[in-house]
């Protein structure tokens, strides 16, 4: 089986929905509290309706939860409110039992596991990435197993958003308002049409987009967008990072920025943040550029190994200097390049990109086009 990086060099084919059950729920079996137990009844009828499995769990005390579980080989995120809807409520069953769905898959991404913990689904898959919880009796498992799909193959496609194709399709679905045409797409992202359609396609199965079939994108859910991208793009580790030290403060260095006009840049993070969702005085500066070296003659900083307050960024994301601004005679860079550099930077970071975050859906007329 996967280890938890999911990289393990041989894991079972589970070709078979019920191989993936009696695996998934063996694991389920393995976490529960001593003395606890279940018993499961495979391909078992709810008035009249066929479902692939009723669980039951029960405490030592002779109470029990009932669980309709719901078998896919692989499973994304866009299928779950239909296949939640096929599953047996509790007005299905003779007995008169509570029951709740129970959502079983090879391999489960973490986009699925949030959709399913925000609403409050269970759900168990076979490398071990679990999530029940029952009111009664009081019961709750939380594990975490592969974070990669052991099982998807080297030629297929990646489920994910990494990438300077990827970043420029998600800035422009961030930056601009819907409806929005794949050509409207492409044309704004400067993204080839492979990529474009790569990315969407991922985005919708991830239900952070919708559209209508060969239509334009309709919906856009911009603030889980942003925390998805965040995933697999990072400030630091998706750009070459040069550290520098400005010794007479963050005042000095924004004053010294109103005189850089021919280098390109883009002021990031805090320093950003501060001008739409003030959280604290920034006391470390985040920065794209295209030359930092250029960029450090023209600001006066100083390069250095350790104690460093600013920090520049040169990576293939030059999509990170698009769409900026000119607030105060300061670059800086759109809200939603800021917010993402925040939820992977450093200190305090994360807590001020939620603070932007709050102030973007307050405000999404003053930043989105």
């Amino acid at each position: 089986m996967a280890d938890r990086t999911g990289s393990s060099p041989t894991v079972e084919p589970l070709e078979r929905e019920i191989d993936v059950l009696r695996r998934a729920l063996a694991m389920l079996r393995e976490r529960l509290p001593r003395s606890w137990s279940s018993t499961v009844t495979e391909e078992a009828e709810i008035s009249g309706h066929r479902v692939d499995a009723l669980v039951e769990i029960a405490s030592p005390d002779g109470r029990y939860a009932m669980f309709v579980a719901e078998v896919k080989r692989v499973l994304v995120t866009r299928d779950l409110i239909g296949m939640l809807e096929q599953v047996p409520t509790a007005d299905h069953g003779d007995s008169g039992r509570p029951m709740r769905p129970l959502i079983i898959a090879r391999y489960l991404s973490s986009s699925v596991q949030t959709w399913l913990t925000e609403h409050d689904v269970p759900y168990v898959d076979a490398t071990g990435n679990m999530r029940i919880s029952i009111d009664s009796p009081g019961l709750y498992l939380r594990e975490v197993g592969a974070v990669r799909d052991p099982w998807r193959g080297p030629g297929r496609p990646r489920g994910t958003l990494s990438g300077p194709p990827a970043a420029r399709v998600v800035r422009a679905l961030l930056d601009f308002r819907p409806p929005m045409s794949m050509s409207d797409l492409i044309h704004r992202s400067g993204a080839s049409t492979g990529a474009a359609y790569r990315v969407v396609e991922f985005l919708e199965q991830e239900t952070l987009i919708e559209r209508a079939p060969r239509g334009p994108i309709d919906i856009i859910h911009w603030r889980r967008l942003l925390l998805r991208w965040s995933k697999d793009y990072g400030f630091q580790r998706s750009n070459a990072i040069y550290r520098y030290l400005e010794p007479r403060g963050m005042p000095n260095l924004l004053d010294m920025l109103r005189n850089v006009e021919s280098i390109r840049y883009a002021v990031t993070g805090s320093l950003a943040a501060h001008q739409w969702a003030p959280y604290a005085d920034a006391r470390l500066a985040m920065i794209h550029v295209d030359d930092p070296e250029q960029f450090a003659i023209a600001t006066g900083l100083r390069p250095v190994d350790t104690g460093a307050n600013v920090l520049l960024a040169v990576g293939e994301y030059n999509v990170a200097l698009e769409r900026a601004a000119i607030i105060g005679g300061i670059r800086l860079a759109a809200p939603s390049q800021t917010a993402a550099d925040l939820l992977t930077g450093p200190g305090r970071s994360p807590a001020e990109a939620m603070a932007l975050l709050d102030w973007m859906e307050k405000h999404e007329d003053q930043w989105r086009r």
